[in-house]
């Protein structure tokens, strides 16, 4: 018999009042257990570690106007927090499929759905790229509604062993799925100077592409290796020193913003994926079925708002938003992350 003990694992030590670290936020982690915490973190306009607050709930349910019998589609998983509202409208008499290319996030929420109630009679979750969505429709057969979050889950974000931030040192891996593709590290050693600038500006409009681009080279040439969110942070710095003291600190943030988006785009392939989901769409929806995007950044949504211009223009959607829905400015001011969403809708002939 083993009579080995396990020892007592102390909950990890922080500095000042509050935790920084996303480990050290152990009370985030559980909020079950402790939702006075949650409601204090999201009160002062925060996420909590390892949560995700979704956005535009509201407008997007007027719009998809679900009915109670209705077969859906989220396309978006993620923390399942627009998949619960729309379970709601269902209410067990309908069927709605949840897919999301992230297996680590996937199988959390799955869980997650499990204890709240939702069963596979009504919900199904596959972990699979949304640009099959027409492998799907062979199961679930043509869809009522389609709802699409290309945000990045704060969880994503959030935990420093994904490398989806400069804020937390970590690897710079930046998979959506870590079992598919290389590294944001291995993909960056492949690019050339050129190619970096190129995408810099084509999947962030990042105004200093030259000035990074060049000093990620310098790096190299110099025997350096650039493997954590922290060495391509600070690569980032070393480009834009030369900025006046006064404005410095700012344009560096969110130049290591954009630089890590358009790294992340890169290495998951989003632009390639989002335009062949949307080139699916129409074929995936029935006569009148609804489908709303939530998109972040202007490359998606210009992506968004050609593809049902045109299919629109063909006759295949009957109506398409005129033009973005912004979040209120009182969910602006609640969640800071919701700033820059855009919401369009398209309704099939």
């Amino acid at each position: 018999m083993d009579n080995t003990e396990k020892k007592h694992q102390r909950r990890i030590r922080y500095k000042g009042t509050h935790p920084k670290s996303f480990d050290a936020r152990y009370k985030e982690h559980q909020p079950d257990k402790y939702g006075e915490t949650i409601k204090k973190v999201i009160q002062k306009g925060n996420t909590p570690a390892g949560m995700h607050r979704p956005i535009c709930v509201n407008e997007i349910l007027d719009f998809l106007q679900i009915k109670p019998s209705q077969i859906g589609l989220d396309a978006t998983l993620g923390y399942g927090g627009h998949t619960v509202e729309i379970l709601n409208k269902i209410d067990s008499k309908g069927h709605l499929y949840a897919i999301d290319r992230d297996p680590i996030e996937s199988k959390r929420t799955k869980q997650r759905l499990l204890d709240l109630g939702y069963s596979e009679n009504v919900l199904s979750i596959k972990n699979i790229n949304f640009s099959d969505v027409d492998i799907l429709a062979l199961d679930s057969g043509l869809f009522d509604f389609v709802l699409a979050d290309l945000g990045v889950s704060s969880m994503q974000i959030d935990n420093p062993e994904r490398g989806f931030s400069f804020k937390n040192e970590g690897p710079l891996d930046l998979r959506m799925n870590p079992n598919i593709g290389i590294p944001a590290s291995d993909r960056l050693r492949e690019l050339s100077k050129n190619e970096i600038i190129g995408m810099l500006i084509e999947n962030s409009d990042e105004p200093y592409a030259e000035k990074i681009a060049e000093a990620i080279i310098l790096e190299y040439t110099q025997g350096n290796m650039i493997n954590s969110t922290t060495d391509l942070y600070e690569t980032i710095q070393k480009a834009l020193s030369f900025l006046p003291k006064d404005i410095k600190d700012d344009v560096i943030k969110k130049s290591s913003q954009r630089t890590f988006q358009a790294l992340r785009i890169d290495v998951n392939h989003e632009f390639e994926a989002l335009y062949e989901f949307l080139e699916k769409l129409p074929q995936v929806l029935n006569s009148g079925g609804r489908v709303a995007i939530l998109s972040f950044h202007s490359g998606e949504d210009r992506l968004v708002k050609k593809s049902f211009q045109f299919y629109f223009r063909q006759g295949i959607y009957k109506e398409i938003s005129d033009g973005p829905i912004r979040p209120s400015m009182e969910e602006q001011s609640s969640n800071s992350r919701s700033r820059s969403a855009k919401l369009r809708w398209a309704i099939k002939a």
